[in-house]
């Protein structure tokens, strides 16, 4: 069982910053991918970053690439969402989300087995 607590969303001016932090707890050890979605008003969810637990590999949607940067403090069992140079586009609820059952860095938001409860991120223009 991993529950997940997500912080650091809000408003922001267009190219702006904001770091998102999703801490989880449980039973870690099988935490094996873990990834940051996202959800606009009538959009579906959509896949933003992932990083593996062990080793620290990511991958990114080309639509964040260069200005989103996914990492994880494995002390802490927190991965965090740094996220430069924000447009209007990037306005959304974003959710932090746990696989634990594959290393696979998939983007289908079914694949994986746990979810935060979203933080509001907008971006004003």
């Amino acid at each position: 069982q991993v529950q997940l607590v997500e912080s650091g969303g809000g408003l922001v001016q267009a190219g702006g910053s904001l770091r998102l932090s999703c801490a989880a707890s449980g039973r870690t050890f099988s935490n094996y991918a873990m990834g940051w979605f996202r959800q606009a008003p009538g959009k579906e969810r959509e896949f933003v970053a992932a990083i593996r637990w062990s080793g620290g590999s990511t991958r990114y949607a080309d639509s964040v690439k260069g200005r989103f940067t996914i990492s994880r403090d494995n002390a802490k069992n927190t991965v965090y969402l740094q996220m430069n140079n924000l447009k209007p586009e990037d306005t959304a609820v974003y959710y932090c989300a746990v696989r634990g059952s594959i290393w696979t860095m998939t983007s289908n938001p079914y694949e994986y087995d746990y979810w935060g409860q979203g933080t509001q991120v907008t971006v004003s223009s």
